[in-house]
């Protein structure tokens, strides 16, 4: 029993540190949905889907890899594999995001400086209500935040608590992996939570136009660190 308790504080403590040091488990939730406009309970809704992919993800391979008795050497090499793919998509994200927050930016520049009752009504609608501050109504972003999570593997589940846990009891693996995951989920949604609320007392009226390019460039470099520094 003290094994297995030791163990449950051990998963709520590596839950929250492996969620805190590494920012591409907070970082394009909270950018995105300042450029995207995503209001508080869509941010959070998005961050809770896909935590609950990248803890679910490792959690299977684990759980597979005992019943089907794979070696522990074999499954982490399968999460490091992992690891470095979702490097690749989490930088390829961020460029594709920054080309498309260069046009964007681009879009936005006024061609004309003509006074305002010289302007056609509809193109002054247009730069109305392309000025103004809209929630983004597109599914695609979300999703593929959620694939990119589902890649991302939680290196220290599988050979620093499921396999300990294993050798315990399948209830204690059980045990285990919940408290982990509800220790990440709930770091990644406190985290996401203050920086979505603290991005909002941020004014960025004059740079908004710089929004989409901004998050794309700070995915980018999330990206960047995983594949070639190790975060």
């Amino acid at each position: 029993m003290n094994e297995l308790y030791l163990l449950s504080l051990s998963a709520a403590s590596l839950g929250f540190i492996h969620t805190i040091l590494g920012p591409d488990h907070y970082l394009p939730f909270i950018v995105l949905s300042k450029a995207r406009q995503w209001s508080s309970n869509k941010t959070m809704w998005i961050t809770f889907v896909s935590g609950v992919g990248h803890v679910a993800s490792s959690v299977l391979i684990g759980f597979l890899g005992i019943a089907l008795g794979i070696s522990l050497n074999k499954l982490e090499s399968i999460e490091a594999i992992r690891g470095e793919m979702v490097g690749w998509l989490l930088l390829a994200f961020g460029l594709g995001y920054s080309i498309y927050g260069i046009y964007k930016y681009l879009k936005s520049v006024p061609h004309s400086h003509l006074p305002a009752f010289l302007v056609p009504k509809k193109v002054s609608e247009w730069q109305h209500l392309s000025a103004e501050e809209k929630e983004d109504n597109t599914k695609l972003t979300p999703w593929l935040l959620f694939l990119i999570f589902v890649f991302g593997p939680c290196e220290v589940l599988i050979p620093v608590l499921i396999f300990p846990a294993y050798a315990h009891s399948t209830v204690g693996m059980v045990t285990v992996s919940l408290i982990f995951g509800i220790a990440t989920i709930g770091t990644m949604l406190l985290t996401v939570y203050l920086g979505h609320k603290g991005s909002a007392m941020v004014r960025f009226k004059k740079h908004e136009r710089y929004l989409h390019l901004l998050a794309g460039m700070v995915i980018l470099i999330s990206g960047v660190g995983i594949v070639f520094m190790g975060w």
